[in-house]
């Protein structure tokens, strides 16, 4: 007797679903805190002991490219190849401690990314080594939401999340939400008054899709702050002009994710003095810290979300992550990382998503 289509499908869905023997976890063997943080994690889902991959590199935010292709997507690439991974490896989950950008001219035609993001394009790359890097590649997984699970077929990348954090207590903290990721609270949008119409008009979809009963949308000039019991937020962030304080103080359930369009929020995981506030940029150096007085993701992670994304470099609005593919994929019991994925247009850019690939909303 044949199957149901239905049945079909759940199986296929099923078959590909996501492991720990799908996740690459790589190492800096100069850094303490990755390798911390690595061990932790590897512990925490099982990380298979061939899925380790140990690099050495200068602990340094930035880095050069040449230096980026030899320190890290080289002996990367020489894990998946020499263990037979690279068709089995989904995920490759980066540490703190391992460079966050390379260096580069910024702009539309810029070389200027984020390791993590060129690490992305590491499953062609091995195949076709790319020589031209000005600009973005286009991310072939952005809006792909018929396709029911990530697959290398259709995706011919890699997903790639960093665990990080202002401290190993921040990194753990990422780990342990996302073991205990549950499909509750709520979803806040805070728009920004007289703001861009275009990413006001990805906030108000977002919401649109997600239950309404679980839904806060703020269009007012009003800043959401001390709210409760969210499981998702995303907002314009310090480019808010009426968003002036630093922290949120929301309570953050486990599994909550976040996105903002800002452009320099993942800019570093160092941590600021607990006097400093975002500013201006009219305003230096009096509210800058590590030459911006916009506002990081490493406040929110330390405040208590499982999953963020943010930008080393200018990203621009158009390439910032799509809060209308991001929410309603997650909230459909995709990954943390698929989801992200999936509303992310550009590789080979300025983006990062940190949290644990694995995360998905229990029901």
């Amino acid at each position: 007797m044949n199957r149901p289509v239905a049945a079909l499908i759940a199986v296929h869905a099923a078959a590909l679903a996501a492991t720990p023997e799908n996740v690459l976890l790589v190492v800096n063997n100069s850094s303490e805190i990755s390798r911390s943080a690595a061990e932790y994690y590897a512990r925490k889902r099982n990380i298979p002991g061939r899925n380790v991959c140990r690099i050495r590199v200068d602990p340094a935010e930035e880095i050069d490219r040449d230096e980026y292709a030899s320190r890290i997507m080289k002996p990367v690439a020489g894990c998946l190849t020499s263990r037979g991974l690279r068709d089995t490896i989904f995920y490759i989950v980066v540490t703190a401690g391992l460079p966050l950008r390379i260096r580069g001219a910024e702009g539309m035609n810029g070389d200027v990314s984020s390791v993590d993001s060129e690490l992305a394009l590491l499953y062609t790359d091995m195949l076709s080594p790319r020589r031209n890097f000005a600009g973005s590649v286009p991310n072939p997984m952005f809006g792909r939401t018929n396709i029911p699970a990530f697959n290398h077929r259709d995706f011919p990348i890699y997903l790639v999340t960093r665990l990080a954090g202002y401290d190993v207590a921040d990194i753990r903290g990422l780990v342990d939400r996302a073991l205990d990721a549950r499909n509750r609270g709520k979803f806040i949008f805070d728009l920004r008054a007289n703001g861009d119409p275009v990413g006001d008009d990805w906030l108000r979809a977002a919401a649109r899709q997600l239950p309404p009963e679980r839904v806060i949308v703020e269009d007012s000039p009003a800043v959401l702050y001390h709210q409760e019991n969210v499981i998702g937020y995303a907002s314009w962030g310090s480019n808010d002009a009426n968003r002036h304080e630093r922290l949120l103080n929301f309570e953050w359930r486990p599994g909550a994710i976040m996105t903002e369009y800002v452009s320099t929020n993942a800019r570093t995981f160092e941590r600021p003095p607990a006097s400093w506030r975002i500013g201006l940029w009219s305003d230096p150096p009096k509210t800058f810290f590590a030459l911006s007085p916009q506002t990081l993701i490493g406040d929110y992670i330390h405040e208590g979300v499982t999953g963020t994304s943010g930008h080393v470099a200018e990203p621009f609005l158009t390439f910032t992550p799509r809060p209308d593919f991001l929410f309603p994929a997650y909230f459909k019991g995709r990954t943390l990382a698929e989801s992200y994925y999936l509303s992310i247009p550009a590789l080979s850019w300025q983006n990062i998503v940190v949290g644990d690939p694995l995360c998905i909303l229990k029901q």
